[in-house]
């Protein structure tokens, strides 16, 4: 495993991060220690989480995520960089959302709470919250680390402008910086070399990139014809976001090309698939899930080596049309 700087902190992370959305729904608490414990073999210290985790069942199984996660972890915490998100519902009352103060406020106590630890090495906006004033957000975000209670801060699900507008705000009033983006990013999805990209770059944002393998679909086990597959995320709780996003004809016949071009390259689909996205200048950590441990098989060999320069020079001109955004097709 290799480790990189996060943005320009002086925090080292792997360059693979594990994400835990699968679970407490898809994996149950002891395929998710079994996860846990075969990422952490690996070298993999950097553990990605969020409060509204698993998404399935309402908000009354919001949280469990968190648990299985810091029971995992009592023991070792010393051990792993801990991050986790708040901003989505988690509660029955209007304010059990968002990223107003109060919010804010009540949510980092609650994930540590379910972490059972004092601190979280990466708090992070889950998306952006358009009906309360940054400068609240950005505020309450401060107060978070100037407590202690979380080291860094991040934002996912951000717009190259919204995020421009919110490091400015930060930046006039003396307050904590945003360290980290993490936005959705492959071979399949790479809208955000346009704008955020450059930005993050130019500001000194690490990047730490979700859906490398586009839910799955860049694994080439799908079929369209034969329809989503069980127990993935294509039929789960988030099925509705996950077909919207990626399950098309279109993305299908892109990704036979790509299992092509990578086959002839004699290499494995999904490690390249995950290499690709590391090989960005802009990336500090991939996110990599798994609901079973031995699918973390292909996507840890990616922090192995590199992805073959001539390989990923095919990559980039087959998939060049995903660079672009709606407007431009």
């Amino acid at each position: 495993m290799h480790y990189r700087k996060l943005g320009r902190t002086g925090l080292s992370v792997s360059e693979l991060c594990l994400g835990t959305m699968t679970f407490g729904l898809q994996s149950d608490e002891t395929t998710s220690r079994a996860v846990l414990d075969k990422a952490a073999a690996a070298g993999v210290n950097f553990l990605d989480t969020a409060d509204v985790y698993p998404l399935a069942g309402g908000v009354e199984n919001a949280g469990r995520t968190e648990e299985i996660v810091g029971r995992w972890l009592k023991g070792k915490r010393h051990e792993y960089i801990v991050a986790t998100k708040a901003v989505g519902k988690v509660g029955r009352a209007p304010w059990d959302q968002g990223s107003s103060r109060k919010h804010i406020l009540d949510a980092i106590d609650s994930s540590l709470r379910r972490l059972q630890t004092d601190y979280v090495d990466l708090y992070q906006l889950h998306s952006d919250d358009r009906e309360t004033p940054l400068d609240e957000t950005i505020e309450a975000l401060n107060d978070v680390v100037r407590s202690g209670k979380a080291r860094y801060i991040g934002v996912s699900n951000f717009l190259a402008y919204r995020l421009a507008l919110a490091l400015g705000k930060a930046e006039a009033r003396n307050f904590t910086r945003f360290v980290s983006v993490q936005p959705r990013y492959n071979l399949l999805f790479r809208e955000i070399e346009r704008e955020l990209l450059p930005l993050t770059q130019e500001e000194g944002l690490g990047v730490i990139p979700y859906n490398p393998l586009a839910g799955g679909l860049l694994t080439g086990k799908h079929a369209f014809a034969a329809g989503p597959t069980p127990g993935t995320r294509f039929t789960g709780a988030a099925a509705e976001r996950y077909q919207a996003r990626y399950w098309h004809e279109h993305q299908f016949a892109t990704v036979e090309q790509i299992k092509r071009v990578v086959k002839e390259a004699g290499q494995n689909i999904t490690t390249v698939a995950v290499q690709w996205v590391l090989a960005n200048p802009a990336i500090r950590s991939a996110i990599i899930g798994a609901s079973k441990p031995e699918q973390l098989n292909d996507t840890l060999l990616a922090s192995e080596r590199p992805i073959d320069p001539q390989l990923k020079k095919q990559l980039d001109e087959l998939t060049a049309e995903y660079r672009r955004g709606d407007s431009d097709r």
